[in-house]
């Protein structure tokens, strides 16, 4: 298994390539684009301050909340479906990532994104699409549980890396599990209120 993960094929030009690809495309604020499109001001000045799905929810649009999800899921694959075309599997990997580091860190608004975790579904949609049935699965399972939106994603996020480097997709293991703990970070102060049993419930008021 170490031979294979260590055994990537890419040459600098083209996985420079997939990576400029790749963050330019994960760096579209889709939020703050839609919430402002529907007059609803800048989603940084409300909630959390990020431009992610969760905080344009606390605009009350459902609809926009959706949409951003999706979009920024799709981004992240479009990126990996586009460089697979032309530059091939492994640079789709490289793109995904940086889809993924694109958001977070959006060259247009400062640096100041999301948490990733739509951009991190939709970068397993572009290179390892069986795999979003298991994080929507895992999801689905600590939120009926637990009802805690952020802890499900924490978990998934977690289990995905190791589901993939037990089923020999390495290379991708490998990568989403630096985006596994990117997204911890980027999530810290969740984490800091689910251990603190503070952290809001889905379907929670106020």
């Amino acid at each position: 298994m170490l031979s294979n993960l260590m055994s990537w094929q890419i040459t600098l030009p083209i996985a420079l390539a997939a990576a400029i690809i790749g963050y330019l495309f994960g760096s579209i604020p889709f939020g703050l684009i839609l919430t402002r499109a529907a007059g609803l001001g800048d989603v940084r000045s409300i909630g959390s301050g990020n431009i992610g799905a969760t905080n344009v929810l606390r605009t009350g649009n459902r609809t926009l909340a959706a949409a951003t999800l999706l979009l920024d899921a799709l981004k992240a694959s479009a990126a990996a479906w586009v460089v697979s075309y032309f530059l091939g599997e492994e640079a789709a990997i490289i793109a995904g990532f940086f889809a993924f580091i694109g958001h977070l860190f959006p060259v247009w608004i400062g640096f100041k994104g999301g948490k990733g975790v739509a951009t991190y579904i939709g970068t397993l949609l572009g290179v390892a699409p069986i795999m979003v049935v298991l994080f929507a699965a895992v999801w689905l399972a600590v939120a009926f549980t637990t009802r805690y939106s952020s802890l499900s994603a924490l978990v998934a996020m977690l289990v995905i890396p190791v589901a993939l480097w037990i089923l020999g997709n390495e290379k991708v293991a490998a990568v989403m599990a630096i985006m596994t703990l990117i997204s911890y970070w980027k999530h810290k102060a969740n984490i800091s209120r689910l251990m603190g049993g503070t952290e809001s419930k889905i379907g929670a008021k106020g």
